[in-house]
């Protein structure tokens, strides 16, 4: 009986326990149902959904007339829910698939009509609620798509999926490509203007709601953003595409002639530092030359002689040194310590003085000037190195430049032979763009202006940010100092190692270079132990500079490496281009000057009626016995009348020489070279007052001629 009470006992107490965790249990349940349940049904919806972030449209870069270098196109990847509709039986879907299919393989152009309707099947008959159709589709084939069957009617209806990616794009392809830059994939590596402005270009990012589905793909909710991205904002380069097109032409085609390693060219506006244009071409194995390295700013070499003015500068300017003082070049070769110094060529003559040892780039004369001038106090001359910007921070508003390496006497690595070597371009390491900094604060009367590569920024066309040119020395030398610096630059083109630039109708001044560079662990006599570098550096027009110009080729192949004969001739392409399509830089042809505020002001033209239109004035015309009354006439204002004369651009142009188009009205203009086949470009109104090929030049079909009129 006892052991009956007790079992009783113990079956009752496990009751009431069972009892308690089931009560505790339908409390828990009670609880996360109702006071947890919105918590809980988040999670879960959470785990089902996720915002992802949706990329904005990159800003776009512009040249500085407003072309095109970089954009971002819009791209769409393109996919389908075959169950969206729940209202359409397997036939339906069918049909439609099959003319969906057609519209896709016509529009796309990628796949079979076949082969798509395959796969729309098979995603049906698999339960696929995301089944993935094509990727990088452009925006046009996405409207096209859109009004296929079955997708007009649209995400829910016809189970169309898409969405965006932004692909960046350069129209001109390799033009100015280092320059412009990039964001590698990870988004750490980040060049030129694409890298600098990274911040500028890149936008807002918005939001789009993904929804998980089986298989753990994720998939749009829909086509609309939770959050629109806010579009970049442009940036306005300093890069003239024109200008820029004729550089990497120039450029590549003398590196392909020469079979050179690589080569760079960087031309300057001369008073605000901006570039307008910069190339950098490198071979690559296969032959093929590319934009890769941006060498203008980065490449450290040894300058060699273009360095020469330089060391002239710091000497002239310590009055130390004058382009008048005699040197004795000792047949072109000179000792420091165990080194000869040789020059390129014997010179004609020992005795020369300055000026002449710099037009024929002489090492020994260079040198011994500096030496003769500095070898008590080397550190002298090597703080006027600094003092003109070398070795100092040099940044742009691109990355990367490289940082001058000027010795300073009395350092470690500072040699018996560290003076009258610098002084010639050696023992130095120096980018292309300090180099025209310097050259370019010649042209600009001693101003140094800081390269620059961007004129502003933009929010939708409209401007928020201006960068004006940067002063980084209001005077790099005396006045003095810089007139004979010019003196130096011009006698080099007039009558030194780049007399193949001299030109009648534009003057250049400048420098050639020829570095050797050490293939090895040093310089040996033959020729297959060394390379060259050549170069040029100057600017146009001398008289009244608004360019500056650098080119650099590096270890052109043969017997043809010398500056003048292998840069020279790439800025002279450069230069003439841009001398014959900018009006500003030319020295006006003669303009017409009307004595007598009596007499109108006459435009040469046709003989016939503009003697008829001065019959009619009642203005005395004045004819040579010669005169004939027919082709052009040219009017020349006397004190008291009008003085007519026969012109006859016609018969020159038969001859393929430019005529003089001063004076003359648009229509005459355009009848007398039209009709001779030459393409006319006209600026303004009223009579010519500039053309920007002069007259005396010879002029070829393919010509066009720039012509610029005034009232």
């Amino acid at each position: 009986m006892e052991e009956q009470k007790d079992i009783l006992k113990r079956v009752y107490l496990v009751y009431i326990c069972c009892c308690v965790f089931a009560l505790a249990v339908l409390g828990r349940v009670f609880f996360i149902q109702i006071a947890q349940g919105d918590h809980w049904k988040q999670e879960a919806k959470n785990f089902m959904n996720k915002e992802q972030d949706i990329e904005a449209v990159r800003g776009n870069i512009f040249a500085v007339d407003g072309s095109l270098l970089a954009t971002s196109l819009p791209y769409y990847e393109l996919a389908i829910d075959p169950h969206a509709n729940k209202n359409i039986d397997d036939g339906e879907f069918e049909d439609s698939a099959r003319a969906l299919a057609k519209g896709l393989a016509f529009v796309l152009h990628d796949h079979s009509a076949a082969e798509y309707f395959q796969t729309l099947l098979n995603a049906r008959a698999h339960g696929s609620h995301y089944e993935q159709l094509a990727r990088d589709i452009s925006y046009n084939e996405l409207q096209e798509i859109k009004k296929l069957p079955l997708f007009c009617a649209g995400q829910y209806k016809g189970g169309l999926i898409y969405s965006q990616t932004n692909h960046r794009e350069r129209p001109f392809r390799m033009l100015a490509a280092r320059t412009i830059g990039y964001i590698g994939d990870s988004g750490k590596v980040k060049v030129g203007l694409e890298g600098a402005f990274d911040s500028v270009l890149t936008g807002t990012r918005g939001k789009k709601l993904m929804q998980k589905i089986a298989g753990g793909v994720w998939k749009p909710l829909n086509n609309e953003n939770e959050i629109e991205p806010q579009q970049g904002r442009d940036v306005v380069s300093t890069i003239d595409i024109n200008i820029q097109d004729v550089a990497e032409n120039a450029l590549m085609n003398s590196l392909a002639e020469h079979d050179a390693k690589y080569g760079c060219v960087v031309l300057m506006e001369v008073s605000t530092g901006e570039i307008r244009a910069i190339a950098n071409l490198s071979r690559k194995d296969s032959g093929v030359y590319v934009e890769d390295l941006n060498y203008a700013i980065q490449d450290l070499e040894e300058p060699g002689s273009t360095f020469k003015l330089a060391s002239l500068l710091v000497g002239m300017d310590d009055g130390l040194i004058d382009i008048d003082d005699k040197l004795n070049l000792e047949g072109g070769q000179h000792a420091y310590g165990d080194l000869v110094m040789h020059d390129a060529e014997t010179p004609k003559e020992n005795i020369v003085t300055v000026l002449e040892a710099f037009e024929e780039s002489s090492n020994v004369g260079i040198s011994k000037a500096i030496t003769a001038a500095y070898s008590k106090n080397p550190k002298k001359f090597t703080d006027g190195l600094h003092r003109l910007g070398f070795g100092n921070s040099f940044e742009l508003q691109i990355p990367g430049t490289g940082k001058a390496q000027i010795k300073t006497a009395g350092d470690k690595n500072w040699t018996g032979v560290s003076l009258p070597f610098i002084s010639i371009g050696y023992e130095s390491l120096i980018t292309p763009i300090q180099t025209l900094t310097l050259y370019n604060a010649v042209a600009n009367n001693g101003v140094m202006v800081k390269p620059m590569f961007v004129k502003e920024i933009r929010d939708k066309g409209k401007i928020i940010r201006t960068y004006e040119p940067e002063i980084i020395n209001p005077a790099i030398a005396k006045p003095e100092t810089i007139a004979k610096a010019k003196t130096l630059l011009e006698g080099v083109v007039k009558n030194g190692t780049a007399k193949n630039l001299n030109n009648s109708v534009y003057q250049v001044a400048g420098k050639t270079g020829t570095a050797r560079i050490a293939k090895g662990n040093g310089y040996g006599k033959e020729r297959n132990d060394i390379t060259y570098q050549a170069s040029f550096v100057g600017y146009f027009p001398a008289d009244h500079p608004k360019y500056t110009c650098i080119v650099i080729v590096n270890a052109p192949s043969g017997d043809v490496y010398y500056g003048g004969k292998v840069s020279g001739p790439i800025f002279k392409q450069i230069a003439d281009r841009v001398f014959a399509t900018e009006m500003d830089i030319h020295t006006p042809v003669n303009s017409i000057v009307n004595p007598l505020a009596e007499i109108p002001l006459i435009k040469n033209g046709l003989t016939t009626p503009t003697l008829s239109a001065m019959k009619g004035l009642l203005i005395e015309v004045k004819t040579n016995s010669d005169f004939k009354n027919d082709g052009f006439v040219k009017i020349q204002p006397d004190e008291k009348d009008v003085r007519v004369g026969n012109s006859n651009p016609d018969e020159q142009l038969r001859k393929s020489i430019m005529p003089d188009l001063t004076g003359m009205p648009a229509s005459d203009v355009l009848y007398l070279m039209e009709n001779r086949g030459y393409r006319v470009k006209l600026k303004g109104c009223g009579a010519v007052t500039k053309q920007s090929i002069l007259p005396g030049q010879s002029i070829n079909k393919n010509s066009e001629i720039i012509v610029e009129l005034s009232l």
